[in-house]
């Protein structure tokens, strides 16, 4: 991997190869600035100021790129990433401003994963300055948080089963002298009991556990946040199709993306008492598995039916949101990849999200605006929780009809959540199918910006 904090470095005057960049409207003035031999090269490669567009302008003895934007004076995190895709290694300024938001980009797309690859394809890096030194920091941090994302989600469900996800929280500790906690075993039947059942049919060495992370002042308000960290998704009894899971070693993308967040919330020293909780499993096959009818009874002291044991994840975060809930937090943020529903309703790019205050929805909105992670908020509506009841037990985990299904599970989640306290739940893809500039093809963040700006702009 390239050495990302080298990506983008102070500007103190070294040589640069200078970035132009122009939208339609400065496309006229810019044109006058030039000679008539650098105009005549601009419109040999048909440069009219498209979005990605670029152009290579001879400038004597160098030359100097020329780069199309929607606007030049309020730049998006991918307006420079293309450039970093593609550009020759070497040094970068933007000509005449700083490059602001778009330093992101410049470093997320030059993400590789190589991780199982013999030959190196990297071409070295391609550097960019900046003047706002203070601002350089802030930006890798969240550049590599995002990095880190989609390394999780791209290892293979062998490599990054439930005892990986504890290494990593383990590292995270011991980097920030926080306190970790591990339920395995029959702790784990007894404490979190749906979290055992949904893993309890995986190999010894992909055994289940629950994974917990405390740090920070205990004066300062109390910060939960909870991924689903489903290492691999079989869809149990309720079997998957083999084209269904092919993508399922990304079903732990909900506890990357709060692994992702914590380390933020850590480097950065937000004024919180942060309480991180992975519910760690792989929903396998055998002999012990859990059954379709199955009545569990959770770690809220609820019965659950078993009506899918492909809808397990939310199984899992049940009884993560009921432990979160037990130390009373000011705030509780969840991020799962929980339902196709969320994804036929949104695509690929927009998570849903839901809360129960339109405060809340509207911080997170906004926030993800403001810093190119957009989310869109679907509803707890009233009326669908009768969808959950069940004849046998106090509630069943899925659904029989087709409608709503990412509401109905988020109303499954809602009834562990304890009454009144403030709840965001994030049900995202943690997956780009198609390459876009500065977000390549496999796994991504997708609403973890979005959270992070909000929290940052709530207890900064």
């Amino acid at each position: 991997m390239t050495d990302k904090h080298a990506l983008i470095q102070p500007d103190k005057g070294q040589p640069a190869t200078a970035i132009h960049l122009v939208d339609k409207e400065g496309l006229a003035a810019f044109l006058k600035s030039l000679s008539a031999a650098q105009r005549a090269a601009l419109a040999a490669q048909k440069f009219e100021a498209d979005g990605f567009q670029s152009a290579v302008v001879p400038d004597g003895d160098h030359w100097f790129v020329v780069s199309g934007v929607a606007k030049a004076d309020s730049l998006s995190s991918w307006c420079m990433a293309k450039l970093a895709e593609t550009l020759p290694a070497g040094t970068y300024r933007r000509a005449g401003s700083d490059p602001g938001a778009a330093m992101h980009g410049w470093v997320t797309a030059q993400y590789r994963y190589d991780r199982y690859q013999s030959e190196d394809k990297s071409e070295g890096p391609r550097v960019l300055l900046s003047k706002e030194a203070k601002a350089i920091g802030p930006a890798l941090a969240e550049a590599q948080a995002v990095n880190m994302v989609r390394d999780l989600v791209n290892a293979p469900a062998e490599d990054m089963g439930p005892a990986q996800l504890e290494a990593e929280a383990e590292a995270l500790a011991k980097t920030h002298e926080a306190k970790l906690t591990v339920t395995r075993g029959d702790m784990l039947e007894r404490g979190f009991p749906m979290v055992h059942a949904v893993g309890r049919a995986a190999a010894r060495s992909h055994a289940p556990r629950m994974i917990e992370l405390e740090w920070g002042d205990a004066k300062h308000p109390r910060l939960a946040i909870v991924g689903k960290g489903v290492t691999f998704d079989s869809g149990g009894l309720d079997i998957k199709p083999s084209s269904g899971m092919l993508l399922m070693k990304k079903d732990m993308g909900g506890a990357a993306h709060a692994l992702a967040l914590a380390r933020l919330i850590m480097e950065t020293g937000l004024k919180v008492r942060l309480h991180l909780l992975l519910p760690a499993a792989e929903n396998a096959i055998s002999g012990n598995a859990m059954r379709p009818g199955d009545v569990l009874r959770a770690r809220s002291g609820m019965s659950v039916e078993i009506t899918n044991t492909d809808a397990e994840g939310r199984l899992l975060l049940g009884d993560a949101l009921t432990r979160a809930g037990e130390e009373d937090p000011e705030l509780v943020i969840d991020f799962a990849t929980l339902t196709g529903a969320a994804r036929s309703a949104l695509g690929p790019d927009l998570p849903a999200l839901f809360t129960r205050t339109d405060e809340t929805a509207r911080a997170l909105i906004e926030a993800g605006l403001a810093s190119d992670d957009p989310c869109w908020r679907l509803p707890l509506h009233d009326a669908y929780r009768e969808w959950l009841k069940s004849d046998i037990a106090d509630i069943m985990n899925s659904h029989a009809n087709a409608f709503a299904g990412a509401s109905v599970a988020a109303l499954f989640l809602d009834r562990f959540v304890p009454e009144g306290m403030d709840w965001a739940h994030f049900d995202t893809f943690a997956w780009r199918p198609a390459a876009k500039p500065g977000r390549p093809k496999g796994g991504d963040a997708l609403g973890l910006r979005a959270a992070w700006h909000m929290l940052r702009g709530r207890y900064a």
